[in-house]
């Protein structure tokens, strides 16, 4: 099978870089296609990244000698790729404009950026929770004048830790009423350079600009419903969250409390809830998606686990690890939770994305 041809906006930037290195033998899709900002437009990718490039030892053969075009005029795109993933680093509003501008010129937009996640029209995908969100695409479309351009984006970084777990017991039967939430984010989610060594060795930052509130209101959407030519939010779960960056390269790392909307007596069982979790699929695993982990939940049962350093790269870095599930003293249940942020969390989780979009028949 001939791969789609495939552009990366924001390419010489971490993301970017990511998308690179975990594109360059994926069975589906084919780098054809690489823009940035005008001060790296003109030149080869190679050369662009020649000082920074922080992905792996060497730049993916394929990629290493395309010329790098201006992520800022979208018809340099037309021709070269179906479809582009987005890594762009700049401004909110300059982001919205520039994705709606490829989905004009009939180019889908796979987004890693934050701009359009509350954008009505737009899903916010984590494939095996709200698939059914694709249905708002044709809406979008029709809503813009679109013929073959449309958006879908991928929410934040730290919602992996525990949405999938979350959405799991939902499904079977168990609504959750309240969370508290307290993140543990690696310094690799604040991008390159990120957050200075010397505020971070021997130290936890307390404050995550935006994240608190990306964590209590993103998952009201991922879990809400098409309803006509826009999504409505859920209603629940109400979340409390609190955001903190670590001294950890990659994992994001969840502590959760959460309470059941539910009678005690029809409460779930801890053991129920393990079963519910480890008997988790969907659509990616139904449809054998090449980037879907093959358990989407990982339960561990060792005092201490997950680790970041031990258990990020389960299932390829796209499961989310749960351990410590036990009883909490205010709410339910209590458990830790982890995910890659940089794989499931930022590309591979595009990538993943892309997958389902193909598969679903939007990228043909």
């Amino acid at each position: 099978m001939a791969r789609i041809p495939v552009g990366v906006l924001g390419a010489t930037g971490m993301v970017g870089q990511r998308y690179i290195n975990l594109l360059a033998d994926h069975p589906w899709f084919e780098v054809t296609y690489v823009a940035a900002s005008p001060r790296s437009a003109g030149k080869l990718y190679k050369d662009a990244v020649s000082s920074r490039w922080l992905i792996g030892a060497n730049i993916p053969e394929g990629v290493a000698n395309l010329t790098v075009e201006d992520a800022n005029d979208p018809s340099k795109a037309i021709g070269k790729c179906r479809f582009v993933f987005s890594a762009l680093e700049m401004g909110k509003d300059e982001i919205k404009a520039l994705e709606e501008a490829y989905a004009a010129e009939g180019i889908p937009v796979v987004s890693n950026a934050s701009a359009n996640r509350w954008t009505e029209d737009v899903p916010m995908l984590v494939p095996e929770i709200n698939f059914a969100h694709l249905d708002i695409i044709e809406a979008q479309k029709k809503h813009h004048g679109w013929d073959k351009g449309f958006i879908a984006v991928k929410p934040n970084c730290s919602l992996q830790t525990y949405m999938m777990p979350l959405h799991a017991l939902i499904q079977a039967g168990y609504p959750v009423k309240r969370m508290i939430v307290t993140t543990l984010q690696a310094t690799s989610g604040a991008g390159y350079p990120g957050v200075p060594s010397f505020d971070m060795i021997d130290n936890i930052v307390p404050y995550i600009g935006g994240e608190e509130e990306k964590t209590e209101k993103e998952c009201l959407k991922i879990l809400g419903k098409v309803n006509g030519e826009k999504i409505e939010n859920a209603s629940l779960p109400l979340v409390s969250s609190t955001c903190t960056r670590v001294p950890v390269i990659d994992g994001h790392t969840a502590c959760v409390s959460l309470e059941f909307d539910l009678p005690e007596d029809k409460k779930p069982s801890l053991e129920e809830i393990e079963r519910v979790w480890t008997s988790y699929t969907s659509v990616p695993q139904e449809l054998n998606l090449p980037s879907a982990p093959l358990h989407p939940i990982v339960v561990r049962h060792e005092e201490n686990r997950p680790q970041p350093r031990r258990d990020r790269d389960t299932e390829k870095g796209m499961a989310c690890v749960i351990g410590r599930l036990r009883k909490c003293n205010v709410f339910d249940v209590k458990f830790v939770a982890l995910s890659h942020n940089t794989k499931r969390g930022a590309a591979l989780g595009g990538i993943l994305n892309a997958e389902l979009l193909k598969a679903k028949g939007f990228l043909s």
